[in-house]
Parts: structure tokens; sequence; C-alpha cells
């Protein structure tokens, strides 16, 4: 097939097209440069130039290309402010919403397979580990509420118009905030300026970004229209356990612990929410139906070697 894979210059991006074309696909991969073009012929996919937030800029790149599947990994991360998540995922929101909408309006009924985040999304009541039949928050914490809001946006537009939405774990590996040359999240444990908030408890569901390109491929060739999926690891953590874990695996000081009371003061009420009250991910549905397994089944093995 042709996939066309709309924000391709990011980790998602990277460790998707090599595999798609290993596997016998012809791959495009937008940018919104031409100055990160060569960087996508480089691992041997097409480029094209397109704005996501721009409608006439994605019918004409959908125009040009003409695939046959449409994977949507636009983002537009530029750090992580825990302070304002919303601010800082403002731009990323709207590729989530009206950049999903432009991508829908030019896919013309065909396959479109679109990001979305498991973990923090669930519903923090009921079970420690949440399925894809799970609600999600119906009260998110104050300072990630738009960024929620943008993840139902998507996932509603995609699984209506018969598309498939991955709900993808944290990444970490190449290319990731929790990679070991230069990734956001590693640098700020290094510095200590990652703490462990209150009591620990919050679960968190982790994906290497190997994995996340294994599911995507199983997905694009075997997966249901219509349908969400869980693509995690096997092992959903409590921040206590692996907070410390990839500070020790990374040679750092332990984390500095701050209370709850004082987070919500110096960060925001998600962050806590977050660090606390999380719920992590099953990825049952997506072993069963789509036959993917994670070739990094556990944080506790993976973080040595991707992060």
């Amino acid at each position: 097939m042709h996939i066309l894979i709309a924000g391709a210059t990011g980790a998602a991006g990277r460790a998707l097209i090599p595999l798609l074309i290993a596997n016998g696909h012809t791959v495009t991969g937008t940018t919104r440069t031409d100055a990160k073009a060569g960087a996508l012929r480089a691992l041997g996919a097409n480029a094209q130039v397109m704005d996501g937030l721009d409608a006439a800029s994605v019918k004409a790149a959908i125009d040009a290309t003409q695939p046959d599947v449409i994977v949507h990994q636009m983002t537009a991360l530029t750090g992580i402010d825990m302070k304002n998540i919303d601010k800082a995922f403002h731009l990323t929101n709207r590729l989530r919403t009206e950049g999903t909408e432009h991508i829908l309006a030019a896919a013309e009924g065909k396959l479109v397979v679109a990001q979305s985040f498991a973990g923090w999304p669930y519903a923090r009541t009921g079970g420690r580990i949440k399925t894809e039949a799970d609600p999600l928050d119906p009260t998110p914490p104050k300072g990630i509420r738009e960024t929620h809001a943008a993840i139902r946006r998507l996932e509603s537009l995609v699984t209506q118009a018969g598309g498939i939405v991955l709900r993808y774990g944290g990444f970490y590996g190449p290319g990731s905030g929790m990679s070991k040359d230069g990734g956001e999240q590693v640098e700020m444990i290094r510095r200590r300026q990652f703490p462990l908030v209150g009591n620990g408890e919050g679960i968190w569901s982790f994906l290497h970004t190997d994995d996340l390109a294994t599911a995507t491929l199983a997905a694009i060739e075997s997966g249901r229209p219509g349908e969400i999926y869980n693509i995690v690891d096997d092992e959903p953590a409590a921040t206590k356990d692996w907070l410390p874990y990839l500070a020790e695996t990374i040679g750092a000081k332990p984390p500095r612990k701050v209370p709850a009371w004082l987070a919500r003061i110096v960060a925001s009420p998600a962050a806590v929410a977050m660090m606390t009250e999380s719920r992590g991910a099953s990825n049952a549905k997506a072993k069963a139906e789509l036959g993917w397994q994670p070739t990094h089944p556990s944080w506790r093995q993976g973080f040595p070697a991707g992060a």
C-alpha cells in the first residue's frame, strides 16, 4: 500500500517509516518545512510539505500523493510545562481537532489511523488498569481540560468516520523525551527536576518506539474500522516504582519527594493527578485482535536499552 504519514518527523514517524518500507509499503511523510524533507528521504520515504492546520494544504497534499492509508501522527510539542499543560499542548490540541477535521475531509473514505494517548485521560476511579471500554475522565483536573477535550474530539471524529484510534503509552526510546540522547524528561530526571509527588500511586503505561511502529503496522493491516486500541507494554507501573528505577538506570540521584499540596501550588492540579491518581491501560485487545506482541514487554527491561 501507499501510506501517508501526516507529521512524519517526530519520534513516531521516524520509527514507523523504516518498518513500513521493510514490509513492502510505499511511504510518504509530511513535514511543515522543506528543511526537514531531507531527513524523511534519508529514511527512504517520499516527502511532502503540508501544514496540518491549513485545510487547503492538507487537501493538496492528499490529492497529490493519493495514499491508500493516512496515519495521523501530527503533534507540535516543544517541551512540557507542568504549570500549564494545556498551554504547552495548545498547537498539538489544534492538530488533534482542526487537523483531524482537515484530514478526514480530504481523505474521502480512505482509512485513517490516528494517534491518541492511554493513561491519564481515563477516569480516575475504579480499577487501576483500564480497557478501551472503560470511560474517560468526566471531570479532568484544572490545567489539562483543553488537552482532554481535544483527545475526546479526535477519537470521536476518527471512529465515527470508520478510522482506527491508537492510544499509545508514554514513549521511550530513540527520538522521544525518554531517550538517552538528549531526551527532555531524562534530562529533567538527571537534574532532579522530575520529583516523586505525593504517594506516587499514579499508574503510567509505557511504549518503546519500536513497539509503537509494529503496533501501528498491525493496525493498518488488520485493525477493525471504528475501533480504539490501547498500545502499551505489559506492565503498567506506579510512579513510585518506575521513576526511581529510571533515575538509577541513567545513573542519576533518586528523585526528590514533594508533597501533593505543594505540587498543586508550584506545578498544577493536573500534574498532581498524573503522579498520584492516573490509571494504566491494558493491551489485551490489541494482542487479541491485531496479533501484536511488544518486543519490549516491560519498562524494566526496556528502560536500560532505550533510555
